[in-house]
């Protein structure tokens, strides 16, 4: 879609432009507004004057807003908006294309990765980008490194030609051009208060990850904390802390929920890696999600009801590595969250590489595919055909015949995971679930899932499409069970 205007799909315009003149902030990274009279684009909950109807555009991404010629709001920061997840619940070409942009697969492999990975020419890819969204995959990784660079900008104190390269970047000229073309300004401008890294401790951050309330975040610790793995992870009653493997090193990640927001402290020895590492904490947190959305449809189904008003603004737990959510997944087969979680710390312990700097509870990183594939995974306590799924299931996925990336075929992903020995419906969906990020995954054959779907006497569960994985969260939070 290359611009919404008024006299294109007028319902569509309609139902756009009531919510920008009433300023709501449930549609904020759904849409972006530009106006014809300004060259700017903002959020719809600006608080700015409502333009007029003949001089807005509606764009379906802040890239093609960019493209089309304007600049980002200074006063709405439109750029720091969370994300849309119709592109989540969405498989199809163009979905899987900017999930894929999203986690920096344009600034590490080029345009012809991106396309290599969907099977498609880099002509095609474009065009169906520029018709689904107004951009191609250069400009919406051209929006993603200027959307960095202001994060580092405004987050450290690191030089500004540092920044340049450090956001993926070319040339100096070329960062400069686009972040007046992202901005309306210079780089330089952008830096008018103090950075907010730690004093004293290089690579340090704070940063802001915002996200749309409702958010319940006692239900999100809650389950992160009956799944702490020793040494990966640690829970606090307002925090959440773990080890990240990035591609430059292991990171030690803090992320505390508070009104409005999440704030993430981290130690990154490499800022390269600091988008991606961003990336995969708001998805972890499913900070993204449309939780009105979400409510509106389930809430619609009497079985349903009372569970949402309960539990508003319920999240699905994400995942930030693919392989470490599936490893769990299969020790979590048959037996108990508790039982699984100690394996899973066995694993760590035996296999996980030792941090550098280590602390009280976060000492090491999750063993990568690589390490057990190749490894005896009998000492930790794991049956002969437990540990035969796992080796088979690390060697699938280090030797690239497995993509557990939200970017992946979800389909492909899903007939390959069935396909290796020991692995059935439930790790499949519970893998689609968290690692692949599909909002209407749905791990029917879940013990837990079945009983609440019996007393619930629910036997239809296709009137929850397109998110069935957060009625299984009602569900299983209404069990008051720690299901897997």
């Amino acid at each position: 879609m290359l611009g919404l205007v008024p006299t294109e799909m007028s319902a569509e315009f309609d139902r756009r432009y009531r919510a920008v003149s009433s300023r709501d902030a449930r549609f904020d990274g759904r849409f972006y507004t530009a106006v014809t009279s300004t060259g700017i684009y903002c959020r719809p909950s600006c608080p700015a004057q409502t333009p007029r109807r003949e001089n807005v555009r509606f764009y379906a991404h802040a890239a093609a807003a960019a493209a089309a010629g304007f600049r980002a709001c200074r006063r709405c920061r439109p750029d720091t908006a969370p994300g849309s997840r119709e592109w989540d619940f969405r498989g199809d070409l163009a979905a899987r294309a900017l999930r894929l942009v999203a986690d920096g697969t344009v600034d590490t492999e080029g345009v012809g990765g991106v396309a290599r990975r969907l099977a498609v020419s880099e002509r095609h890819l474009h065009r169906v980008l520029v018709a689904e969204v107004g951009a191609g995959p250069l400009a919406l990784a051209r929006t993603r490194r200027a959307q960095t660079a202001r994060l580092l900008i405004e987050a450290t104190d690191l030089p500004l030609t540092t920044v340049c390269f450090t956001a993926g970047f070319a040339s100096v000229r070329q960062f400069n051009d686009s972040m007046r073309t992202e901005f309306g300004c210079a780089p330089g401008e952008l830096r008018r208060r103090p950075p907010s890294a730690v004093a004293g401790a290089p690579g340090s951050l704070v940063l802001r990850l915002p996200y749309r309330p409702p958010f319940d975040a006692d239900a999100l610790l809650g389950w992160f904390a009956a799944r702490a793995v020793a040494g990966v992870e640690e829970v606090t009653p307002s925090a959440y802390r773990r080890v990240v493997t990035t591609d430059a090193s292991s990171v030690s990640v803090t992320l505390e929920p508070v009104d409005g927001h999440v704030v993430l402290r981290c130690r990154i020895d490499d800022v390269r890696d600091l988008a991606g590492l961003v990336q995969r904490c708001r998805r972890l947190l499913d900070l993204d999600a449309d939780p009105t959305s979400v409510s509106d449809l389930l809430a619609a189904d009497p079985a349903l009801t009372a569970l949402v008003e309960r539990r508003p603004g319920l999240r699905v737990p994400g995942s930030v590595d693919g392989f470490e959510l599936a490893t769990k997944a299969v020790l979590g087969q048959q037996i108990s969250v508790a039982a699984a979680r100690t394996l899973a710390g066995r694993l760590v312990k035996a296999f996980g590489a030792p941090l550098s700097t280590p602390d009280t509870a976060l000492t090491h990183s999750f063993p990568t595919a690589e390490t057990l594939a190749e490894s005896d995974l009998r000492g930790v306590g794991l049956t002969g055909a437990r540990a035969r799924t796992l080796r088979g299931l690390a060697a699938a996925v280090a030797g690239g015949d497995l993509d557990l990336r939200p970017g992946a075929d979800r389909g492909d992903t899903r007939r390959r995971l069935m396909a290796l020995p020991g692995i059935g419906p439930w790790t499949v969906e519970y893998v689609a679930m968290r690692a692949l990020a599909d909002p209407d995954a749905f791990p029917a054959t879940d013990l837990a899932l079945r009983h609440a779907l019996a007393r619930h006497v629910i036997t239809d569960t296709d009137r929850w499409r397109p998110w069935r994985a957060y009625a299984a969260m009602h569900l299983w939070t209404d069990e008051g069970a720690n299901s897997k």
